[in-house]
């Protein structure tokens, strides 16, 4: 059977891998970019089985009327694919005003007002399915990546708010957390010009890993991307699906030590509890 799928951020990345992977195998897609005639090729290829239109997930009225008009003109959307996102490498000091609006407008707001907007035609069609592609950032962190990590560890709270909301409703929620892929990220990254009291901190190491292309970049975006389309074709509805060996093992290491932390408290954490009234 074909899947109608509508993705956010399709210009590049995983977006435009996943386009061209499902429009390969039949599939339609509503592939949403700032510029869309960076699609043309695929256009040229595929003809209606691909509909585009301009986006730009920080406009919420833009949301909201592309969303309406790609479900009016399929008639039925299977997945939503929210994938749009910006990144600034910067320790917290480094970052402008202007760069830390823009991440938590796309990552953060953008990534919400995709999930608002559908979410009304999801329910009346009474099926559905949202993909958030997320990060192993969304669960720990790496230093000159925290606005990046705000957005993120955003995100994934709300989504796993809506993925309880929505489940009496037939409809669920994965958020994909991809580790480190040559997608163009890495080099797509804003960079904020460097202050030199962070100079030799891990601040700093974590710049020039990125400037220098020696942060670790284990994962294939071919299979990260096939991963993504067999989730849908198996019906599976996890929460959360971590792809990447650096995705599990961060956020393990990330998870056992905050449950580690979590549980040396535990006597502090009941002492505060109110005396029983006699």
């Amino acid at each position: 059977m074909t899947t109608t799928w509508f993705i956010t951020g399709t210009s590049s990345g995983f977006g435009r891998l996943l386009t061209e992977r499902l429009l390969a195998r039949g599939d339609r897609v509503a592939a949403t970019l700032r510029r869309p005639e960076a699609l043309d090729d695929l256009r040229a290829e595929h003809g209606d089985r691909l509909w585009t239109a301009p986006l730009d997930v920080t406009d919420t009225e833009q949301v909201r009327r592309v969303v309406t008009e790609a479900f009016k003109t399929l008639g039925t959307i299977d997945v939503v694919v929210n994938n749009a996102g910006y990144g600034v490498l910067a320790s917290v000091e480094e970052a402008s005003d202007e760069q830390i609006r823009r991440v938590i407008d796309t990552n953060l707001l953008g990534s919400i007002q995709v999930i608002r907007a559908a979410l009304p035609h999801l329910r009346a069609q009474g099926r559905g399915r949202i993909l958030q592609v997320s990060t192993a950032g969304g669960q720990t962190t790496y230093p000159s990546l925290g606005y990046y990590h705000a957005s993120k560890w955003g995100i994934e709270g709300f989504c796993e708010t809506v993925a309880h909301e929505i489940a009496p409703f037939g409809l669920a929620l994965t958020i994909i957390e991809p580790g480190a892929t040559p997608t163009g990220f890495g080099t797509s990254l804003d960079i904020a010009p460097p202050l030199p009291e962070y100079e030799n901190t891990p601040a700093a190491d974590t710049r020039q890993a990125f400037l220098g292309g020696h942060f670790p970049v284990p994962n294939s975006a071919e299979k990260l991307t096939d991963a993504m389309i067999d989730l849908i074709d198996s019906g599976a509805t996890p929460l959360r699906l971590p792809l990447g060996p650096d995705t599990y093992e961060d956020v393990r290491a990330a998870l056992t030590g905050r449950l580690a932390e979590h549980e040396a408290h535990r006597d502090i954490a009941h002492s505060v509890a109110a005396t029983t009234a006699r």
